[in-house]
């Protein structure tokens, strides 16, 4: 009788185990191809690349039902790369994507804590970039999408659920500089607005410059509209920003990819139009121009064009060609990238493969 009851004691607690670890999901993206990249003071390169489309990554991610419509939430995801399998990053950060957990509820929004992406980077992602910021044709080429505007850390966000095809975020990343609670701090929120073909939303970003040390260096400041409609035989794209003050367009490349140092401007606009087209039940063209317009004494201005080709093998597994050049103009320095790499001239071609589980 002991023994049985051992033994139940024992099943239970592994069932419970087991219905504890049920709730958590572990995901990922594989994607890797090669990439050929021309126009850099370095020369001609040709390479393997991972996550040229969409980052290659591994994620856990996982939700608790507390009762009453109420959840706790959690993500965590680290960035890797296929080429050789180390992180995707230069510093070692493990969970150097997101890592954040939270409470969700189905009638008040969602409310998380962590390293998280900010509602600039998810609008012009999701409404504004026909490339979903991946491929060559990406809009961080030359829209203000640098490490730190892409996610945050230290940051408290609060998400709105869906009322009415109206949603909002709030983002708010604490500097944690003693002493000074505006320093290195940034603020991000966006308001959007989906019903059926329409699809439009609205974002703004500020990033506090100053440092424990420097009192004077000011903020930046981005404002950014986007949206899409789908025609069924096209879906149109379009996006507009207006950046303003130290780091409002940080590079995402090099200062020196052309031999020359380049200084990335503190007053500028960005504007985007695009469409993504389906040819057959799996194939689907992307094309894009984007024009940064430097409104500094300097001007030096940049356009891209870009046009892209995926093809669904199935349901999880896809194949793309993309090709992009930009046109830099007196003097302005950009690069073709795509999702994980920056580039290191102003032309820029993929073709991969990209697998999700």
């Amino acid at each position: 009788m002991k023994k049985s009851l051992i033994a139940i004691a024992v099943l239970a607690a592994t069932s419970s185990a087991a219905f504890a670890q049920s709730n958590v999901t572990i995901y990922g993206i594989v994607d890797a191809g090669i990439t050929a990249e021309r126009g850099g003071a370095a020369g001609s390169v040709s390479k393997v690349t991972s996550g040229a489309a969409s980052a290659s990554r591994i994620g856990f991610k996982g939700t608790e039902d507390l009762g009453g419509g109420l959840s706790a939430i959690f993500k965590l995801e680290t960035g890797v790369r296929v080429d050789d399998g180390t992180l995707d990053n230069t510093t070692s950060t493990l969970f150097n994507r997101e890592a954040y957990v939270g409470l969700s509820s189905k009638t008040a929004g969602s409310l998380t804590l962590g390293r998280q992406y900010t509602p600039y980077y998810e609008t012009l992602r999701d409404v504004g970039d026909p490339f979903a910021m991946g491929y060559a044709g990406t809009a961080k080429n030359l829209f203000p999408v640098a490490s730190f505007m892409t996610r945050n850390s230290n940051a408290v966000v609060y998400k709105s659920p869906n009322l009415e095809g109206f949603t909002a975020a709030v983002s708010y990343s604490l500097g944690e500089v003693a002493g000074d609670a505006s320093a290195t701090r940034q603020v991000g929120g966006s308001l959007g607005y989906a019903n059926g073909p329409l699809n439009v939303a609205v974002a703004y970003n500020s990033k506090n410059n100053d440092t424990a040390t420097l009192k004077t260096a000011g903020v930046g400041h981005n404002a950014l509209i986007a949206a899409n409609y789908d025609f069924k035989v096209v879906k149109v794209f379009g996006a507009y920003s207006k950046d303003k003050g130290l780091n409002s367009a940080p590079l995402n490349g090099s200062a020196t990819a052309y031999g020359y140092t380049f200084g990335a401007s503190q007053d500028s606009t960005d504007a985007l139009i695009g469409l993504t087209a389906p040819v057959s039940e799996s194939g689907t063209v992307m094309a894009s121009f984007i024009r940064k317009n430097d409104k500094e004494v300097a001007n030096r201005d940049a356009d891209q064009w870009a046009i892209g080709y995926n093809y669904a093998l199935s349901k999880r597994t896809s194949t793309y060609v993309a090709y992009a050049k930009i046109k830099n103009k007196n003097g302005a320095g950009y690069t073709v990238g795509n999702n994980t790499e920056a580039g290191s001239g102003d032309k820029a071609f993929n073709l991969g493969l990209k697998h999700s589980f």
